[in-house]
């Protein structure tokens, strides 16, 4: 890729999933530090299995890395692709006023909206090593109906972007924060990245799990990305996964089995 010493990119019309793509590509030897795009996807998938919703115009692109850090350092990926993300959007130039936020675990808010989300995967090959996907999808022009989120696209916002210019920018970015990361050496630094960026930190919100919902402040996260919320007792849990949502009247009436 120009100006991207290591990367190559794969450039498709129209595939099921460029995160399927790209560990299929694995699975048949390839080193990794690939890009696979694609104008469309027809089954595009986002966090735990959900549809993601995956028309022409927006930019569906995964990054194929191979055995890229030893596997404790692998958690605090999903910090790295977040920041690149954001830095990728930031990069397209934001009308004045624009906020730009990082939603934990997975989303980009812009604006308050989420217009991008992000899936990573990882997959054992033949002969020992470790595939890892960051996939990241990001509203370029359009985006779904809302869901769990509001949701909205860049162009709507005024961000002048095609998909080919943001993923020159995201390319660039992402190869930015993995340098940073230098295979988990950086994680500390990838943390205060994210950080600086967060949206909600020190604020209430409501983490629906599984199984019931948990309240309380936004108190950090650890080298891992897990979510350390402090609870009305002044515990501090470490969660791992979650449906996040900012502390407002509108959230509490997304359903969740009970309330702790």
């Amino acid at each position: 890729m120009d100006g991207i010493p290591g990367w190559r990119h794969l450039e498709l019309m129209s595939v099921g999933s460029t995160n399927a793509e790209a560990i299929a590509i694995a699975a048949e030897g390839d080193a990794g530090h690939l890009w696979v795009t694609a104008r469309e996807q027809t089954a595009g998938r986002g966090r735990r299995g959900r549809d993601w919703s995956s028309p022409p115009g927006n930019l569906y692109a995964s990054a194929l890395l191979v055995d890229p850090a030893p596997l404790e350092a692998l958690a605090a990926l999903p910090l790295v692709a977040a920041v690149a993300v954001r830095n990728a959007i930031a990069a397209c130039g934001l009308p004045p006023g624009t906020k730009l936020h990082i939603k934990w675990p997975n989303d980009i808010l812009l604006n308050g909206a989420k217009c991008c989300g992000m899936l990573l995967e990882s997959s054992f090959l033949a002969g020992g090593p470790r595939a890892v996907v960051i996939g990241c999808g990001i509203n370029v022009v359009s985006h779904p109906d809302p869901g769990l989120y509001p949701a909205t696209a860049l162009n709507r916002e005024g961000v002048a972007a095609t998909p080919s210019t943001l993923f020159a920018h995201l390319a660039r970015a992402m190869s930015d924060a993995l340098d940073i990361w230098n295979e988990g050496h950086g994680a500390a630094r990838i943390r205060g990245l994210w950080l600086e960026h967060a949206r909600g930190v020190g604020e209430p919100i409501v983490v629906n799990l599984a199984n019931r919902r948990i309240e309380g402040i936004f108190d950090d996260i650890d080298s891992e990305g897990m979510l350390l919320l402090r609870d009305r007792h002044g515990t501090i849990r470490a969660i791992s996964a979650g449906d996040l949502f900012f502390d407002n009247p509108n959230n509490r009436a997304d359903p969740a089995p009970a309330q702790e």
